[in-house]
């Protein structure tokens, strides 16, 4: 049994205990069948998702999800899948909303024009950095 499968039946039955049911095939078999508009699936099915031999096709998951009420990305991967992307960084207060648009519309722009400006500013910096230099 893989890791994956094994921590996939560990969620869907605390999924069915959070929801009164005991964790076994014929209760989630009931259960599952009357809310499938697929065609249905055996006991050994539903012991196979419980027991952590098999993780079922996404339209199954789905419904598996809405019996129990977890959200289907959580059944199938848990809780630390939630968060695909990274967090975003809190901008500190002292920069303005204006700024912030201003460095997002930087970001948005091709690789090329994103360089243009990196140029610019670099150019700007360095000037008032000359200049103290030669006063």
């Amino acid at each position: 049994m893989s890791d994956e499968r094994a921590e996939f039946s560990k969620r869907l039955a605390a999924a069915m205990r959070a929801m009164g049911l005991e964790p076994r095939p014929s209760a989630l078999l009931a259960k599952f069948n009357t809310r499938y508009g697929g065609r249905s699936v055996s006991f050994a099915t539903a012991s196979r998702w419980l027991n952590g031999t098999n993780i079922p096709e996404q339209d199954k998951l789905v419904v598996l999800a809405q019996l129990f009420r977890v959200e289907p990305h959580v059944l199938r991967y848990g809780e630390k899948a939630r968060h695909v992307r990274e967090p975003r960084l809190a901008w500190p207060d002292y920069i303005s909303g204006r700024d912030r648009q201003l460095f997002e519309e930087i970001l948005a722009l091709p690789t090329k024009q994103r360089e243009v400006v990196r140029n610019l500013v670099e150019t700007l910096t360095e000037a008032p950095a000359r200049k103290s230099k030669v006063d």
